[in-house]
């Protein structure tokens, strides 16, 4: 986690405005842009990680299904996501 922590430290203002628009975006519309933002990158996207994700999700989606899966309310993880950009503090 702090590596991550490290990496959001290091956005430029103009990225950390993006991440936080992109933040107050619906599920899907996030995850269209997380899709496009992935599939310009340069290089190719390696087709083991896309399935160890989809696995991932798969597993995400079954703890959600089942009950099992502590949640976040939106809210919340919006408070702790803006907390941790450069501008917040």
């Amino acid at each position: 986690m702090r590596q991550r922590e490290v990496s959001m430290a290091q956005m430029t203002p103009q990225v950390s405005r993006l991440l936080e628009q992109a933040m107050a975006l619906s599920v899907e519309e996030r995850e269209a842009l997380a899709e496009s933002l992935i599939s310009n990158l340069d290089g190719k996207v390696d087709e083991g990680v896309l399935a160890a994700w989809d696995a991932e999700i798969g597993k995400r989606i079954a703890e959600l299904d089942s009950g099992n899966a502590k949640t976040i309310s939106w809210p919340e993880v919006r408070r702790r996501n803006l907390a941790k950009l450069p501008h917040a503090h």
